[in-house]
């Protein structure tokens, strides 16, 4: 009988020692989930109001009062005033839409070529590229920013040092607002370059996971029948990749549409508002300008775009088998 106590004495103290555990693990990340909740409501709210932290506003949360309730008034300025920040939201909007639709092509052009002719080599020197390739990913973005700002010196830069080298002229590239290529400031080129460096090898290591799962006997079969590599890689690889490629598209366009401190350190938006993201907009107008209500909208509109092009980007993109 003593035994039996023993027993259930001991279950009883190991559940509530599991109990215990788990309560110590959830709690934390409940309570960062009420909290992230709360400012997601919070800014919600905002948007809707003249609001900034200098002034005293109402009883219930600074509301009110000296920060008024203006309703939609805040979104109809963004794309119909002429004020000042209503221009500079539509010049960081139109440069948040470049630089996103820069980034993902370039990305995709470098990453998929060079994770299929990563995959053909032996796994030993696989191994040592893909860790060479992925070490930009673990640098600090303000280590990326200041490398490629010396790099764009306009005097002893060594991009201008190559220029000067094939026969071509010096470009300031982060501060003339003449300089431009195809229609875009040389300045958006050099940020969407230090940008695309240092995240490409994250999409490389997750091309060549997918180009392993592949099947050999898929490919074996189709070379028995004729068909040479690229064949191979355009009728068998792409179509199996393809959901992976959605996810990198998807996972590009969203960090793309996030960027700020590389952009904020190379350039801070300059030269003349080249460079200006919406990002960069809203820290300025929330931290600099004490704005929070138009910092509020601008967000709700950058979410509302990221989703908007998420949905598109699934919608074109996701394979037969998946609809």
């Amino acid at each position: 009988m003593s035994v039996s106590n023993d027993m259930q004495r001991l279950k009883s103290g190991l559940a509530i020692s599991q109990n215990r555990f788990v309560w110590s693990v959830t709690t934390p990340v409940l309570l960062y989930q009420l909290l992230s909740i709360f400012i997601l409501g919070w800014a919600f709210v905002l948007m809707f109001f003249d609001y900034s932290p200098g002034r005293v506003g109402g009883p219930i949360l600074g509301l009110g009062g000296s920060n008024p309730f203006i309703g939609l008034q805040n979104f109809v300025e963004m794309f119909t005033g002429a004020s000042v920040q209503a221009k500079l939201f539509r010049i960081s909007l139109r440069n948040t839409l470049i630089f996103a639709f820069l980034v993902m092509p370039l990305n995709l052009a470098i990453t998929l070529p060079l994770a299929w002719l990563l995959d053909a080599i032996g796994s030993r020197f696989r191994a040592f590229y893909r860790t060479v390739y992925f070490l930009p990913v673990l640098t600090s973005s303000v280590g990326v920013a200041l490398i490629w700002e010396n790099m764009y010196h306009p005097q002893a830069g060594w991009v201008n040092t190559i220029v000067q080298a094939l026969g071509g002229t010096p470009v300031a590239w982060l501060v003339d607002p003449k300089a431009s290529f195809l229609g875009v400031s040389a300045a958006m080129w050099a940020v969407v370059a230090a940008y695309v460096w240092q995240d490409y090898g994250y999409n490389m290591v997750i091309f060549i996971a997918a180009l392993q799962e592949i099947p050999g006997e898929l490919k074996e079969a189709a070379q028995i029948d004729g068909a040479n590599e690229w064949q191979v890689f355009q009728k068998i690889t792409l179509p199996l990749i393809r959901p992976t490629i959605l996810f990198v598209c998807v996972m590009t366009m969203i960090s793309s549409f996030q960027v700020f401190d590389i952009i904020q350190v190379m350039t801070n938006g300059g030269p003349n508002d080249q460079t200006q993201v919406l990002m960069l907009d809203i820290y300025k107008n929330a931290f600099r300008y004490q704005k929070m209500g138009w910092a509020a909208a601008e967000s709700f509109i950058l979410f509302l775009l990221v989703t908007g092009i998420t949905l598109l980007q699934m919608r074109l993109l996701r394979t037969d088998w998946e609809r």
